[in-house]
């Protein structure tokens, strides 16, 4: 998304991927900005705002658990055959959260 100067995005609102929020645009809390130029779609229900917060949150998780656990290594030659998968608790695609 591209957000011009002077425009305002109100408290969980999204802007949608590859929106163009004109300068000086209000975007009011809780809704969904989406083309080119933005517009207001809709009003977000409380279902999705909590999906994204809980999206956010695994992301910020991710980074602290990386920063504290990272260190410089050589490159493998080729994969190791025993190596363990990790275990993530993943957010689900909003489609599948809202049964639609």
């Amino acid at each position: 998304a591209v957000i011009i100067d002077g425009a305002e995005i109100g408290a969980d609102a999204f802007v949608a991927a590859l929106a163009f929020v004109k300068a000086n645009f209000k975007v009011p809390p809780r809704s969904l900005v989406a083309g080119i130029p933005g517009k207001v779609i809709r009003e977000l229900t409380q279902q999705e705002i909590d999906w994204k917060i809980q999206g956010t949150r695994e992301y910020q998780d991710l980074a602290k658990r990386s920063l504290l656990t990272m260190r410089e290594v050589k490159p493998l030659a080729a994969p190791e055959p025993d190596r363990k998968r990790l275990e993530l608790s993943v957010t689900p695609p909003l489609y599948m959260v809202k049964g639609s």
